[in-house]
């Protein structure tokens, strides 16, 4: 699903990533580890096409990215990637279902057909009585879940997840880490997440862990 080769990536002077190579196959879920300043969330801005590498080679579901412009990126980043972040950033005019159907309309498809993958998506995350809730009337865990919906309502390749569970009590954490697994089993979902919480890390099918710009 994944194929990077040799990448890098600096800020000024900073360099970032320092030759980065990385697999991931269909299906497998990896965590992404490591200190503060080490790399992953550049690494994962990359892989997401959010951010231009300096040099070296990516492929995402067989597709050459570095050979993409703007506007064919955001067309590949709406089909093929989702994104869920510690912070859940739903519209708050919107409903959950609303929410969660706004990439699918985006991507171009029927209203009907949007509405229904979204009440589908609500149920498998136990929020169907929360479809006509606006985003402040939903509690912590319950706008995460609703974003994770909204991430996979195109079917994307590529689930990216950036520290998806870190502002969360300890049960709607679990809740959270169980659920990026039932994606796998149920749905066959890839999915890439940077987390500092062990438990998650230690959970996925490979744990990667980085230092200093580089995967050790």
């Amino acid at each position: 699903m994944i194929k990077a080769n040799n990448i890098h990536k600096s800020f000024g002077t900073l360099e970032v990533l320092k030759g980065v190579s990385l697999e991931v196959k269909r299906s497998e879920v990896v965590s992404i580890v490591g200190q503060s300043g080490a790399g992953k969330t550049t690494l994962l801005q990359i892989l997401g096409t959010l951010s231009a590498m300096d040099s070296g080679s990516l492929r995402i579901d067989g597709q050459n990215i570095g050979g993409m412009n703007d506007n064919q990126l955001s067309d590949f980043r709406n089909r093929h990637i989702g994104f869920v972040f510690q912070f859940h950033h739903l519209l708050p005019e919107f409903t959950a279902l609303e929410n969660v159907m706004m990439p699918a309309l985006i991507a171009g498809r029927s209203r009907q057909e949007a509405e229904k993958e979204a009440l589908n998506l609500l149920k498998m995350m136990n929020l169907t009585e929360r479809t006509t809730h606006k985003p402040s009337a939903l509690s912590g865990g319950e706008q995460q879940r609703v974003a994770i919906a909204r991430a996979i309502v195109n079917h994307p390749a590529l689930l990216l997840a950036d520290e998806p569970s870190g502002n969360l009590d300890t049960k709607n954490r679990d809740e959270i880490h169980s659920l990026f697994f039932r994606l796998r089993d149920e749905l066959g979902q890839t999915t890439v997440i940077v987390t500092h919480d062990d438990g998650l890390a230690s959970m996925a099918d490979r744990k990667i862990t980085m230092r200093d710009g580089i995967i050790l």
